[in-house]
């Protein structure tokens, strides 16, 4: 019997039976690695001998009567955490030989969970695109077409789990960094509440692993399954052992409902500055049929729904202007002659101080209370994640000169982030859900935001609609890994 493509909870339970080993099942996810991975290049970096080793331990565990969540499930983890003894470069060959000596928080409670890392993903360079290529590990190709990209920056992860290259994944998420490849490669994911998480040890190779309380960015559970993302998260939140003195608690309430025929949906496919493709607003549409006919509340249009043309705005300033703090460029003063758009407010970010950053996170409030009065209407949003599926690899040297296509019209490369933002900007969960392929035959998702720190009502709704419109389905074997060309080098 194949493994590779069975949900993390199937593995579990024959695990428990002893229908299969964690060896059996790790020695053919790294077969499978080794015969399929020269083409998606998803796994940059292998750790197969301490993954058969973890394996082996992992049925003693279990031969001694123990059951953790995750006892000998394999694993991939984003190259972007660390991992102890493994290098940690975010793509950045000046830290090609940083190996951190401890664990990422998550890396750890992935271990004592009991599972099996089978090796790391690869990633942009620093994290700040919406593919998956660098020098040092090169490109990380789409499983259902390797001229496009597997998205960015959990790129590697995404490729991965479609590929059948373990059963879960660590990625995180500013940009739309988990739910975009998710989305591009067909599988789930599921954007947290922004401190919902802890994230020390998910750090670039410059700067300490420490409890840090990040803006905008978090960590989260990838996977083929939504109860998959849900087991995995349950590992992943609460806080970090190191600020436990602090007084809160994050204990997450349950779904606001268990039906779907109980849900309150708000869907959204249009957006004032960015048009959305035909293939993803077919998706959407798909999907609020599914919730209509399961007897859901569906709602087009909502006078409590923050203004999308401000949102946009805030988000790309906050975004941007973070950036910068960590990756400083040159002065964009010669690029803002022919900026427009939010490509003039991406360059005015650049220049951001304090003061602006201030005014700009106080606008930000005033979003979130927006939000919190939509969400007493309201127990999900429905929307894109990007305007198209996956897109050709576009490797630019020049990322604001690249170019997104939507229905053959160009528009500029990044503006395809507004969707992304919506749940970023005032921290909301997100779940990247299947919903679908384009009549090219590429997966096509969608997202469902819901309220903050109320992650298991996305998560239950995205198990209800896997129900009724399917998940994930393995790239069929006559189109996968399709070779009409190379993809681009990696510049």
């Amino acid at each position: 019997m194949e493994w590779s493509f069975r949900s993390a909870e199937e593995l579990i339970a024959a695990l428990r039976t002893g229908a299969v080993t964690s060896g059996e099942l790790t020695d053919e996810a790294i077969a499978r690695i080794e015969r399929d991975d020269e083409v998606v290049n998803a796994i940059c970096v292998p750790d197969f001998d301490r993954a058969r080793a973890a394996a082996r331990q992992a049925d003693q565990a279990r031969a001694r009567g123990e059951d953790r969540p995750l006892l000998g499930v394999p694993v991939t983890v984003k190259e972007s955490y660390d991992v102890a003894g493994l290098p940690t470069t975010w793509g950045l060959p000046a830290h090609r030989d940083h190996r951190p000596a401890a664990d990422a928080v998550q890396v750890a409670r992935l271990k004592a969970a009991g599972a099996v890392v089978l090796g790391k993903t690869n990633v942009p360079l620093g994290l700040q695109d919406i593919q998956s290529f660098n020098d040092l590990y090169g490109t990380t190709t789409n499983p259902w077409d390797r001229d496009r990209t597997a998205g960015g920056s959990s790129g590697g992860s995404a490729a991965a789990l479609a590929s059948g290259f373990g059963a879960l994944s660590l990625g995180s998420d500013l940009a739309g960094s988990l739910r975009t490849p998710a989305h591009f490669c067909g599988v789930y994911a599921h954007k947290p509440t922004l401190g919902l998480v802890a994230n020390r040890g998910m750090v670039a190779p410059s700067e300490p692993a420490l409890p840090v309380e990040l803006d905008l960015a978090v960590v989260g559970p990838m996977a083929r399954t939504a109860r998959d993302l849900t087991l995995l998260l349950d590992v992943m939140a609460g806080p970090d052992p190191l600020t436990l003195g602090k007084a809160y608690d994050l204990t997450l309430p349950p779904a606001r409902h268990e039906r779907l025929g109980d849900f309150r949906v708000l869907v959204l496919d249009d957006h004032p500055l960015l048009p959305v493709g035909s293939a993803v607003r077919a998706a959407v549409h798909r999907v609020a049929t599914a919730l209509a006919d399961g007897g859901a509340r569906v709602e087009r249009h909502s006078p409590l729904l923050p203004d999308l043309t401000e949102a946009a705005t805030l988000y790309m300033q906050l975004l941007i202007s973070g950036a910068i703090a960590r990756f400083p460029i040159e002065s964009p003063a010669q690029l803002k002659a022919r900026a427009t758009g939010l490509d003039a407010v991406r360059l005015d970010a650049m220049e951001f101080s304090h003061r602006d950053w201030l005014e700009a996170n106080n606008r930000r409030e005033a979003h979130r209370h927006g939000w919190r009065q939509l969400f007493a209407e309201f127990d999900a949003v429905v929307c894109p994640i990007t305007p198209t599926p996956a897109f050709p690899h576009d490797h630019h040297p020049n990322p604001m000169e690249r170019r997104i296509a939507i229905d053959g019209a160009e528009h500029p490369y990044f503006d395809q982030l507004v969707w992304a933002g919506l749940a970023t900007m005032p921290g909301l969960p997100a779940t990247a859900v299947p919903a679908g392929r384009s009549p090219e035959g590429l997966p096509v998702g969608v997202q469902l935001i819901g309220p903050a720190f109320e992650d298991r009502t996305p998560l239950r709704l995205a198990e209800l609609l896997e129900q009724r419109i399917g998940g994930f389905r393995p790239p069929e074997p006559g189109r996968r890994f399709n070779a009409v060309s190379s993809p681009a080098p990696a510049t």
